[in-house]
């Protein structure tokens, strides 16, 4: 069963508003409020892989315009307290932010991460 809950591959372009955002209780949350989702990725690339979203659609880090200040400010600032428990439990964490063609779901998402990279086959 895939994260979206049926068998079926997800095909969609943004998981987050489709699947993540509607339906917390099918992931492993780290934090969620009125801004902003965070959790364990459903197919992690690290040994730790949180992922943070807000909760309105915005495209990407290069489509930020001035009525998005308010959610990108509480996405850092949940992207600094992950990072910040992810160092302290772990000893290291890094942010990343896909864009263009690297970016799989057009919704902006910082990924926090610490490990070493998992076998993806």
């Amino acid at each position: 069963m895939n994260s979206a809950g049926t068998d079926a591959p997800y095909a969609g372009t943004d998981f987050y508003c489709d699947v993540a955002i509607p339906h917390p209780d099918r992931l492993d949350v780290v934090h969620e409020d009125e801004h902003v989702l965070a959790f364990h990725h459903t197919r992690p690339f690290w040994a730790v892989h949180i992922v943070a979203v807000p909760k309105r659609h915005i495209g990407s880090l290069t489509t930020v315009c001035a009525e998005d200040e308010a959610d990108v400010r509480e996405l850092l600032r949940v992207v600094q307290a992950v990072a910040r428990d992810v160092e302290r439990e772990h000893g290291a964490a890094a942010v990343l932010t896909n864009l263009g063609a690297y970016q799989d779901s057009k919704h902006l998402h910082v990924h926090i991460h610490s490990g070493g990279r998992r076998d993806q086959s």
